[in-house]
C-alpha cells in the first residue's frame, strides 16, 4: 500500500497519454474511485511531475488533460506475467478461428517484448513457463473459420461507427441477402458474431449475425449515431450463451454429489447461490436462452432439478426424448 499513490500517478500519466480526448476530473474520480478534491490533487501532482501535459480544448466545456505520445513511455514496464496474458489471449483467439485478432494481439506482444530490457531468450523461456501454467485449452469440436476480409472491415467501421452491407448466408434456408447494419462489435466462443443494429424497417433492432455467413461486407461512407447507454456486455448478458430472448427467473437445485462441483460453475454473471440443509445446492440467475440452458443440463442428467421456469423443464424434456428416440434407432 505504500506505493499506491505512486503507482496511481504513474497509471494516471499512462491514462492521460492514451486517451484520444483528453482525461476530466470526473474521469478521474470514476476511473480511481476518489472525491473530486482527491482527483484535483492527483492531476495537480501528475502537471507538476510532467510539465508537458497539456489541458484540451472541448465543445462541452468540460476540462480535460492530456499527455503528449511517448511522455511518459520511458516509466512504463512491461512484466512476463503482463506479456504470458496477452500471449494468452493470442492463443485463444487463435484456436477461436479469429486469426485476424491474433495476429495483431501477436504484434503488440512482439512490440512490448522490446521493452522489458533483458535477453529475448529469458523472455521467451519465461514466457512459455507462464502460458503453460495457464493451461488455456480451447473446448475441442469444429469451430469455423473466420475470414480476415470480413473481420477488417467490421472492425474498422466499429471503431469509425459507419454503416455496413452484409452479405449474409442465412443458417436456416441459406438465402442470401443484403442488408445495411450498423456494427457494434464481437461476441466470441464456439461460434462467432457480429453485434449490430439491423437498419431494415421491419427490423430496426440488435441482432446476432453468425460471423462465418457473412460472405462479404460492403463499407458505407454513412456513419451512424451509437447508442451511449447499448451496452455490449448487458446486451450478452441478457442469454445464457448467445440466443436473445425475454429474460426470466431461473432456479435450479443441484443435488448434494455435485453440489461442490456445480459451485465452481459461472452460470451466469447476475447467479446467487443459496446452500440447503441436504447438502444440495440451489442457483438463482436471470437471463434468456432457454434452449442452449437445456442443452447445458443436460450434461448433469439427474443430478440437477429445474424448479424456475416450467418452460424449461419442457425444453430439457424435449431434449430428452429426441436422445432416447435417437439411442432406441441405434
Amino acid at each position: 500500500m505504500r506505493y499506491e499513490k505512486a503507482e496511481n500517478l504513474i497509471r494516471l500519466a499512462m491514462i492521460m497519454q492514451g486517451s484520444g480526448e483528453g482525461i476530466s476530473l470526473q474521469d478521474i474520480c470514476e476511473e480511481f474511485d476518489v472525491a473530486r478534491r482527491t482527483a484535483e490533487r492527483m492531476r495537480d501532482a501528475v502537471l507538476h511531475l510532467f510539465p508537458q501535459a497539456y489541458e484540451v480544448g472541448s465543445d462541452d466545456r468540460i476540462k480535460r488533460w492530456k499527455m503528449p505520445s511517448r511522455a511518459v513511455s520511458s516509466l512504463i514496464g512491461t512484466s512476463e506475467k503482463e506479456l504470458a496474458a496477452l500471449h494468452t489471449a493470442t492463443k485463444f483467439m487463435r484456436d477461436a478461428g479469429v486469426d485476424d485478432t491474433a495476429d495483431l494481439l501477436r504484434g503488440l506482444a512482439t512490440k512490448l517484448k522490446a521493452t522489458t530490457g533483458r535477453r529475448p531468450s529469458s523472455v521467451e523461456v519465461d514466457l512459455e513457463a507462464l502460458v503453460e501454467a495457464e493451461g488455456l485449452a480451447m473446448r475441442p469440436g469444429p469451430r469455423r473459420q473466420v475470414d480476415k476480409l470480413v473481420l477488417e472491415p467490421l472492425r474498422e467501421a466499429i471503431f469509425d461507427r459507419m454503416k455496413v452491407r452484409l452479405h449474409y448466408r442465412a443458417a436456416g434456408t441459406g438465402v442470401l441477402s443484403r442488408q445495411i447494419v450498423c456494427p457494434y462489435g464481437f461476441l466470441y466462443g464456439n461460434r462467432n458474431y457480429l453485434v449490430a443494429y439491423s437498419m431494415n424497417p421491419e427490423v430496426r433492432d440488435y441482432r446476432l449475425f453468425v460471423l462465418g455467413k457473412i460472405e462479404r461486407v460492403e463499407a458505407l461512407e454513412e456513419p451512424f449515431e451509437r447508442q451511449e447507454d447499448f451496452s455490449l456486455e448487458s446486451y450478452a448478458q441478457q442469454s445464457f450463451g448467445v440466443f436473445q430472448e425475454d429474460p426470466v427467473d431461473v432456479v435450479w437445485q443441484f443435488s448434494a454429489d455435485v453440489a461442490d462441483d456445480a459451485r465452481e460453475y459461472i452460470f451466469h454473471p447476475s447467479q446467487s447461490f443459496e446452500d440447503q440443509k441436504d447438502g444440495s445446492l440451489i442457483v438463482r440467475f436471470r437471463a434468456g436462452g432457454l434452449t442452449e440452458m437445456a442443452w447445458h443440463l443436460f450434461t448433469w442428467g439427474d443430478e440437477v432439478e429445474i424448479l424456475e421456469p416450467k418452460s424449461l423443464q419442457d425444453e430439457l424434456d424435449w431434449w430428452l426424448g429426441e436422445n432416447e428416440d435417437d439411442a432406441e434407432e441405434t
